[in-house]
């Protein structure tokens, strides 16, 4: 089977459990389109897979991870829509599609990324308490320290405050580290954890997911500059608009792609020296470094 068709099929099994994990019918009904709107806008659903992958590398029940699975989309969807806003990168579409806070308004924007973040906890300890195993907890651990103060908050903080600002590459390496890879390693670590892996496999995943988290948001800025509308459903050039640093500005785009290349291929070795089936997640962090959208 082509990778592509494999993970358009891991796509639809996080799209089916996401179906039941969000409520639709409840009131007041507003709050609860707005959340669906975004969360079914077509994502790619990378850090979901990441999730379940990791958990089956080590021999675990994939549906042991979906609660998690489906959380850690729902933080980045919540991430998302207030990353649109008009107070941060005032982006009016995403995915193809008009942004949440121009269809629905920023008040109603602004709480359906709370209500998705709350539901993402709210799912992760229900599993927690139906499972009744440390290692549960332990996920939902790597989750919220990817998404929280020490994570992915603690990098767009830094991202913008350093707008419109001559910063150095060790601030970068912060945003990147923290906005976009610490999320990554979450669900790499969570999904290892379930899947029951040992501590020193799940010290090499989280420097893997270190390595795919940063590679991955160089790619993302390198299509800012490159890419068009249409490929990636959203404005290009928004880096630039919004006066921001990027690898891609920096050291320019042909040197940027050559340390994605690098450090992909360092991920790749270090999935491919544990004790695990990784072969889906190599093929996934060699599809990441070639995409075009």
């Amino acid at each position: 089977m082509d990778f592509k068709d494999e993970l358009s099929e891991r796509v639809k099994i996080v799209d089916e459990y996401m179906e039941n994990f969000l409520p639709s019918d409840k009131y007041p009904k507003e709050i609860f389109e707005a959340m669906r709107y975004s969360v079914f806008a077509g994502g790619k659903r990378l850090r979901p897979i990441m999730v379940m992958e990791a958990c089956k590398a080590f021999g675990g029940d994939w549906k042991d991870s979906m609660s998690f699975a489906c959380a850690i989309e729902m933080i980045h969807t919540y991430s998302l829509i207030h990353d649109d806003l008009p107070a941060l990168d005032n982006d009016d579409y995403r995915r193809g599609r008009l942004t949440s806070h121009k269809v629905f308004g920023e008040n109603m924007a602004i709480l359906a990324g709370k209500m998705l973040l709350h539901h993402a906890f709210e799912t992760m300890a229900q599993a927690c308490v139906k499972f009744n195993d440390i290692k549960y907890t332990k996920a939902m651990l790597d989750i919220a320290h990817g998404a929280g103060v020490y994570g992915m908050v603690a990098g767009q903080v830094v991202d913008v405050l350093s707008e419109g600002k001559d910063i150095n590459k060790g601030t970068l390496d912060f945003i990147h580290e923290n906005k976009t890879a610490a999320m990554i390693i979450g669900a790499l670590k969570a999904g290892a954890e379930i899947g029951g892996a040992c501590e020193e496999d799940i010290a090499k995943i989280e420097r893997a997911g270190k390595l795919i988290g940063v590679a991955f948001q160089i790619q993302d800025d390198i299509l800012d500059v490159i890419s068009t509308f249409d490929k990636l459903g959203k404005p290009i050039h928004s880096d630039e608009k919004n006066n921001k640093i990027t690898y891609a500005s920096m050291f320019g785009v042909e040197r940027a792609s050559e340390m994605v290349s690098e450090m992909s291929d360092e991920a790749v070795e270090i999935l491919k020296s544990m004790n695990a089936n990784t072969d889906f997640l190599v093929k996934l962090t060699n599809y990441l470094i070639k995409r075009d959208s």
